[in-house]
């Protein structure tokens, strides 16, 4: 029987992604989001949930990639393709109808690059001790949290800019480009003090700006990844 409990606990990430795909093209944003946030706790406890039970599987592996191209790749291009729709309507009416309001369509590269960059990750060994390229989650939280921000945080309501940030995002999938791993060998400060600075960071934007500071968070994730990126041999 506990063979099983990881994959249902990743059965529970799709469905959560199915709903949030549900939510979105009902344009209830806000519930979609959560239901991304949902996903990604499941796609965290299933993988812990095989580490501790000792049942990890190449059928579990594949699951688990199926399921995050929906959850990760497919929710997220809905919720914020909606946004963009929005947001198309507060440009001037003569850059509307010369074909911009088509524009966010383009964020469907979105799942179709979260696919490539999950099949590159099951057959990446090196990804096992860092992550190569932005991982899919926090693509999808970036991307799919950019209309909370967007409340308190008044350049998020740009189309241009939202409009770049998720192709660049998406982009950055597929990367070379290391991304420190948050996973504590120790609980020490040497070795560990990035990650306790960008945790401490992380706890005061989420404090500020709540839901809404997600996307700065990945944002401030990457930057980090490539500040400390000359200094990595330090952190092992």
């Amino acid at each position: 029987m506990k063979k099983h409990i990881p994959n249902l606990i990743t059965c529970c990430n799709l469905i959560s992604g199915c709903f949030s795909i549900l939510f979105a093209t009902r344009g209830m944003l806000e519930i979609a989001s959560w239901m991304i946030l949902l996903s990604a706790t499941f796609d965290f406890f299933d993988g812990f949930a095989a580490r501790m039970l000792h049942v990890s599987s190449p059928m579990g592996v594949d699951m688990d990639s199926l399921a995050d191209v929906v959850s990760f790749g497919v929710a997220p291009t809905i919720i914020v393709f909606h946004f963009l729709s929005r947001l198309v309507e507060n440009l001037p009416p003569a850059l509307r109808d010369s074909g911009v309001g088509l524009l966010p369509f383009v964020v469907f590269i979105v799942p179709a690059m979260s696919a490539f960059r999950l099949a590159k990750f099951n057959h990446d060994e090196r990804q096992h001790v860092e992550f190569r390229g932005l991982a899919t989650p926090a693509n999808a939280l970036f991307i799919g949290f950019l209309h909370f921000s967007s409340k308190s945080i008044p350049v998020f309501n740009n189309f241009w800019l939202v409009l770049v940030l998720v192709v660049l995002f998406a982009v950055l999938l597929l990367t070379d480009i290391p991304m420190f791993s948050l996973k504590f060998k120790h609980l020490k400060w040497k070795g560990n003090a990035v990650r306790y600075v960008f945790l401490a960071l992380s706890a005061v934007l989420f404090a500020i700006f709540h839901f809404g500071a997600l996307p700065i968070i990945i944002m401030c994730y990457i930057l980090t990844s490539l500040i400390i990126l000359p200094f990595k041999n330090q952190m092992q």
